[in-house]
């Protein structure tokens, strides 16, 4: 960008308060003042946020009443729109002063001068109706969404949900020694302290990035993990297998000191970085809180209470544990102990404890402590409904 120049005059559109300043001091900042952010009837290029809700149909309205006004939009998706100029999120700042040195060139390009009439490689002399360049867009912004895209390719965060039976339960979580978690007279030493795991700090950076709205970086003197609060998701240079010994480890009197949060830059965040390795925020969560349960309940839960479920785990994403859908079936329908739990579905106490621990780091569980829960006691058997719906008939094949 040519710092003789005046800044360019932007306008932007679709940006929520918070991000429209934080665009305002990226442009001050990284990109050394080479657009300033003013009034859509002073500005001379359109700015969008593409990911959000309407994006299509609010771009498209802009260039029907305005033409010959250039046009970029922030995306995670490539962008077929012939006529706006894509720049792909995380926003590195190259990629931002190249296109809109390319949006300043369009602007002497893109407006025709008084007396020269719009030609075609201007704009066409019937312009398109405002109706058929909604529709456009929206084709348009369907198309990228299914192409394979980088969103798309970020496997690890759309992953269908992998299911683990109970053959392969004990090999996939890990046991504790010493300890048989199945037995109810050892209940009560059966439990585990998140605060002794990586689980822990996951959570803990997890709130700071989310309260703050800001990307941050846990240190753990191993792999850094990167959250991206507005995306909902993460970024970890492992895999499971690496990722599943760590959150096993005890590491609250060996890693403790070393554990940090980092706040990162809009330029340090946007690195190139392998899409695989993304994940979203609570899947990741769910199964770093399975590991470092091997089997044991948190230590917040008093197994002598009744354990209720807030809401469906969004089991679509999620690693589905051994029985995890009848579990959740039986507390959606009200409060039990995690022992009447297991008892009432014929299953190990494990599974249970295992399903509660990735519920409970996700906010999923409560627990029920008012005199009423305890008032009558719970029933050990399900009466059939005879009218089952589907989740019913799903229930009956996998207890089957």
């Amino acid at each position: 960008m040519d710092k003789s120049k005046s800044p360019l005059k932007v306008a932007l559109h679709g940006m929520e308060e918070r991000t429209s300043k934080t665009m305002v001091m990226y442009l001050q900042g990284p990109c050394r003042g080479a657009a300033v952010v003013v009034n859509d009837s002073d500005a001379s290029i359109d700015i969008f946020d593409a990911d959000t809700m309407d994006a299509g149909k609010l771009i498209a309205e802009h260039h029907a009443k305005k033409p010959y006004r250039p046009a970029i939009a922030l995306s995670l998706r490539d962008g077929t729109l012939d006529y706006v100029l894509y720049i792909k999120k995380p926003v590195k700042t190259d990629d931002m002063l190249a296109v809109l040195n390319k949006a300043s060139a369009l602007i002497g390009k893109l407006r025709p001068n008084e007396d020269t009439p719009p030609t075609q490689s201007t704009v066409k002399n019937n312009p398109v109706p405002a109706e058929s360049l909604i529709e456009k867009a929206e084709k348009s912004n369907l198309k990228s969404f299914v192409i394979n895209n980088d969103e798309q390719k970020k496997t690890a965060k759309h992953q269908a949900a992998m299911q683990l039976n109970e053959k392969s339960f004990n090999a996939f979580i890990g046991n504790i020694p010493g300890i048989d978690v199945n037995d109810p007279k050892q209940f009560a030493i059966a439990k585990y302290n998140p605060k002794d795991y990586f689980q822990s700090y996951v959570e803990s950076a997890f709130k700071i990035s989310l309260e703050q709205n800001e990307i941050m970086q846990l240190n753990s003197g191993w792999s850094p993990l990167i959250i991206f609060p507005q995306n909902d998701e993460i970024w970890l240079d492992a895999d499971d297998k690496q990722l599943r010994a760590f959150s096993g480890l005890v590491i609250s009197n060996t890693l403790d000191g070393k554990m940090s949060t980092t706040q990162l830059t809009f330029e340090s965040s946007s690195l190139s970085r392998s899409l695989e390795k993304f994940h979203s925020m609570d899947a990741f969560l769910w199964k770093v809180a399975c590991w470092a349960s091997k089997g044991r309940y948190p230590i917040s839960i008093d197994i002598t209470h009744p354990v209720y479920l807030k809401n469906w785990p969004n089991f679509t994403r999620l690693l589905i544990t051994p029985h995890a859908l009848r579990i959740s079936a039986l507390l959606i329908r009200g409060p039990r102990t995690l022992g009447n739990v297991a008892e009432v579905l014929n299953i190990k106490p494990q599974y249970v404890f295992v399903f509660i621990s990735a519920a409970c780091a996700l906010g999923l569980t409560g627990q029920a402590r008012r005199e009423a829960d305890a008032l009558v006691a719970q029933s050990t058997e399900i009466k059939a409904n005879k009218n089952k719906g589907f989740l019913s008939r799903i229930m009956s094949k996998l207890r089957s």
